[in-house]
């Protein structure tokens, strides 16, 4: 190609760029927005430079009430709300959520054309005004939505979750209008947020958390390799460990640098950080220094950022007309009962939950009433696989676990009529009941909410579980440390239930079931992270392997 024919291409390719360009200007912004927002072609995805736009007929609901006018700009100069509004999506990561799907770096891309044209005292290209825009609005729309449901469907998740909420319609083009006019985009979201106070403090918890992540990436004190266990280290032992733990210690501020010696002696100084550390992680803060702690000891600031994360999403889930109600919260990560009213919390009280493989699940239902030395009508399941090989072990193993055999109508079988060596456990044709009394598996009182999973809350004979750290030991229905004063709490609406005839009723030969005066909402939840007024953090151990799938979903962008 000789230079004149390179000449002759380059001036029209300017003479083209011209053209748009001046085209472009010559259309009004409102005509590009429209025309933008109605392709000519149905079934098209609206997108802009490559960019799918997620919202469609809110979108378009909100444009047309105000004529397709720029919502976010005024003469082709980015208005105050515009950046407010790409603020709130910068701090989108602070909610647990990804920031990349609202448009971040596009609208980057775009706010940096405008500042450079406003230094050069250039014109901006209504496109790019016009593309703003939607992205702009589009933006708020999945931002407010996300805060107000969540991003991800519990519904979808391996999981289940079996907790219903019923919210009201958002109208969320009618809410931007109302921002947009009043200029308080950052309380418009705010007012999103789960209606549950201990939200903002675990939103503060996250900022504080990415700032650990900004330290440990600027200044790493600690190598953090992950550290093995072979014993327990308990205060006063050396264990080659120790330098590495106390430089965690000191990176996470629960101990003081100035203090911090080198030497592989586990000293008192030590024990105090590793203490306070434990009690963060839901352990036992006895400083031993076991496999539990030195598992919490591993997790990197991005590990507690991604836990965090899941639980903002998690509360985003949850009803938020419980939390003015008389409430019964079970949190399984924790092993903790909680019951609630007014938004106080009258006890709290120890509880052992689900095996792994056997893990509570997550749902509501309503309790509605009592029963007072229950009998145990022994699952199937247990009865196949463990009942049944005892007996054949111990032929006394059902007389003294005050067991016996009934019919599928209810007709007692005397144990010595079976000839246990020809039993086959799956095809055994009776039921094994456990009477009331002191041996019986559901203790003396079990609180009922029907549900389709047969979960419950009762007491127990094996009291000594409770002082375990890790009490994810039963088959799925939770074993409750105070039964006695939880009853007399739901008990306390009738007089004649004194602390005598509580006692009395757990103690009798046969069932009695009380009904209660009203019905209590039951919530059974998995947190695995949240924080105080006062700016502490508190982590749960990830029992049940729940918290990944809900993260790779939060981080994953939304496909274009």
């Amino acid at each position: 190609m000789n230079s004149k024919t390179l000449f002759f291409l380059i001036c029209l390719s300017f003479c083209h760029f011209l053209q748009a360009q001046q085209a472009d200007q010559a259309i009004e912004t409102p005509t590009l927005i429209r025309n933008i927002l109605e392709p000519t072609e149905p079934e098209t995805s609206v997108s802009i430079f490559g960019n799918n736009l997620f919202s469609s007929v809110v979108i378009i609901k909100f444009y047309q009430n105000r004529n397709f006018e720029p919502a976010w700009s005024k003469n082709e100069k980015l208005s105050e709300m515009a950046y407010e509004m790409r603020y709130e999506i910068q701090q989108a990561k602070f909610d647990g959520l990804n920031a990349a799907d609202y448009h971040l770096d596009l609208i980057n891309t775009i706010f940096e054309k405008f500042e450079t044209l406003d230094t050069r005292q250039a014109r901006i290209e209504k496109s790019d005004v016009a593309s703003i825009d939607i992205l702009l609005t589009d933006a708020y729309i999945m931002l407010s939505s996300h805060l107000y449901l969540g991003k991800v469907n519990p519904e979808n998740l391996n999981a289940e979750w079996n907790i219903q909420r019923s919210a009201p319609e958002l109208n969320i083009d009618e809410r931007l209008q109302v921002a947009l006019s009043e200029g308080a985009i950052r309380k418009n979201i705010e007012e999103l947020y789960p209606s549950f106070s201990i939200y903002k403090n675990m939103r503060d918890g996250l900022r504080t958390l990415f700032e650990f992540q900004t330290k440990f990436e600027t200044d790493p004190i600690a190598s953090w390799k992950g550290l093995k266990v072979d014993k327990s280290t308990k205060p006063g032992e050396s264990n080659n460990n120790i330098p590495e733990i106390r430089k965690r210690l000191v990176f996470w501020g629960f101990l003081d640098e100035n203090l911090s010696s080198k030497e592989n002696l586990y000293d008192s100084t030590t024990v105090l950080g590793v203490r306070k550390f434990q009690k963060r992680h839901g352990m036992e803060p006895d400083g031993i220094i076991g496999q539990g702690t030195i598992h919490a000891l591993n997790q990197t600031p991005k590990d507690l950022i991604a836990t965090a994360s899941v639980n903002l999403e998690r509360l985003r889930w949850i009803p938020g007309n419980l939390k003015d109600q008389e409430l019964i919260l079970v949190n399984t990560a924790n092993f903790q009962l909680d019951y609630i009213q007014n938004r106080d919390t009258l006890l709290s009280s120890r509880v052992i939950v689900g095996k792994s493989y056997h893990s509570t699940p997550q749902f509501s239902a309503m309790m509605s009433y009592i029963v007072f030395s229950p009998t145990w009508t022994v699952p199937r399941s247990i009865t196949r696989n463990e009942i049944i090989p005892a007996v054949k072990r111990d032929n006394r193993y059902l007389a003294r676990n005050n067991m016996e055999i009934l019919t599928n109508t209810g007709q007692i079988v005397p144990s010595s009529t079976i000839d246990w060596s020809k039993v086959n456990p799956r095809t055994f044709p009776y039921i094994i009941r456990q009477r009331p009394g002191e041996q019986n598996a559901l203790g003396l009182v079990k609180f009922m909410f029907p549900n389709k999973y047969s979960v419950y809350i009762h007491d127990t004979p094996s009291r000594n579980l409770f002082e375990r750290e890790d009490r994810a030991l039963s088959h799925g229905c939770i074993r409750l440390q105070k039964p006695f004063e939880f009853a007399k709490l739901l008990l306390s609406f009738d007089n004649k239930w004194s602390d005598e005839e509580i006692k009395k009723a757990m103690h009798l030969a046969k069932e009695k079931t009380v009904m209660l005066d009203r019905q209590i909402p039951v919530l059974i939840v998995y947190i695995t992270y949240w924080a105080d007024t006062n700016g502490n953090m508190y982590f749960r151990r990830d029992i049940y392997s729940r918290d990944s799938e809900i993260h790779k979903s939060l981080m994953e962008k939304r496909k274009n």
